[in-house]
């Protein structure tokens, strides 16, 4: 669990507490509002969050669409992710390292495999040879 504490100039006192699941969302809306990235599905969706002294690292392994320019996908992964975080919960965002994992041919006709049946069917009606 992260914590924060805010008003500490002011006659009051408080901390704000976030839990690491809100901050993992935070990072997942992010991600999924950059187009041509998908989160890696898995046992945490692809995200690692890691909290340091100096602020918060984020690992995000996602998959791209073909078509899309790999390196400026990651890099607008990274300032997406730093600019919700940090707007959103006051955090600084140390790090964001992005990892691709694999390219999703979307639009891509797939070959239709032919069965034992038709092949057998395209030999016997082609003539042989000799």
């Amino acid at each position: 669990m992260f914590n924060i504490k805010l008003n500490t100039k002011d006659s009051q006192s408080g901390k704000i507490v976030y839990n690491a699941g809100i901050v993992h969302n935070i990072v997942a809306l992010a991600v999924a509002e950059v187009e041509g990235a998908v989160l890696v599905q898995g046992k945490k969706n692809g995200i690692s969050l890691y909290l340091e002294k100096d602020g918060i690292y984020v690992d995000v392994s996602v998959t791209v669409k073909y078509g899309y320019n790999v390196p400026e996908l990651a890099y607008r992964i990274q300032q997406s992710v730093k600019q919700s975080v940090e707007n959103m919960t006051k955090y600084k965002v140390a790090e964001v390292d992005v990892h691709i994992r694999d390219v999703v041919f979307v639009d891509a006709p797939v070959p239709e495999k032919e069965t034992e049946e038709e092949v057998a069917e395209d030999t016997q009606t082609k003539p042989s040879e000799n």
